[in-house]
């Protein structure tokens, strides 16, 4: 019961430390390139030469396509790209920080007064700086290849809001786990590498005709792939996120149970965290 309780005023404690938690978050954020001399600019300058060294491979050397679904058209392999690369560089950036949050500010555990709940949103909200940075550039790159953004690109922000929850939760899980299983980062690093190929990124599902109609379905139960397909409807397809219900109550009832249970799990093993760090 005191569990549940806990559980239910963790959104109310994060709100009223909102100030707090956007102060820390902009410190994290500074402190990842500290003493680098060019600082916060190389956060920008590896996505960028991510995709267009994807792009490259992809379309250059492997001659891929993409093609918009209402119209049957082809697009530019590269808009395609980024509307899958994007979101995911945040995915991967939040999960993989926010994994070793606890350890990495172990001082701060350590304090009796501080909220600790509140790290894991830090890293979340850390890494929501570069992604804010590459949706504007992305949608200056869609405008500049004729693809100008209209209502529907405003659903990107619905799709950034959804995958912040989603990070949210299993932040806290993993987060928690690391303080007691170390190696919890090397898993997720693995899982977020193959996560890549199965959402899909670099690959359509309709292009996989050797693919069984059953795993196909299966794996687009992957919560990532309704935000990449998502970002992708928005910006090309011009599909609204309403036209697709079945796959949307799939999403958040996946997202809101995976936010229940990683809260679950941090709130249970706290306790132990100054002990064991």
């Amino acid at each position: 019961m005191a569990e549940k309780k806990k559980n239910a005023s963790l959104p109310a404690r994060l709100i009223g430390s909102r100030k707090l938690i956007a102060s820390l978050a902009k410190n994290d954020f500074k402190k990842k390139f500290a003493g680098s001399y060019f600082g916060v600019v190389w956060a920008f300058v590896q996505p960028v030469i991510t995709v267009l060294l994807y792009w490259f491979v992809f379309e250059k050397a492997l001659n891929q396509r993409a093609g918009d679904l209402r119209t049957g058209m082809e697009v530019p392999f590269v808009l395609w790209l980024m509307g899958g690369l994007v979101p995911w560089f945040y995915f991967q950036e939040a999960l993989n920080g926010g994994t070793g949050v606890l350890v990495e500010y172990s001082y701060l555990v350590k304090k009796v007064v501080f909220q600790i709940e509140m790290l894991p949103v830090i890293k979340v909200i850390s890494a929501l700086f570069t992604h804010l940075f590459f949706l504007g550039f992305m949608l200056v790159v869609f405008a500049a290849m004729g693809y100008t953004p209209d209502l529907y690109a405003l659903q990107a922000v619905y799709y950034s809001f959804c995958m912040a929850l989603l990070v949210t939760g299993l932040v806290y899980a993993t987060s928690a786990v690391t303080v007691f299983f170390r190696d919890m980062k090397e898993v997720v690093a693995i899982i977020l590498q193959i996560g890549m190929w199965a959402t899909p990124i670099m690959w359509t599902f309709e292009s996989m005709q050797s693919i069984p109609a059953w795993a196909l379905a299966l794996l687009k139960l992957n919560p990532m792939y309704y935000v990449t397909a998502g970002y992708r409807d928005a910006l090309i397809h011009k599909i609204g996120f309403w036209e697709h219900p079945g796959l949307t109550a799939w999403f958040w009832g996946i997202t809101l149970f995976l936010l229940w249970l990683g809260v679950s799990v941090f709130q249970r093993l706290r306790v132990h965290f100054a002990d064991v760090l």
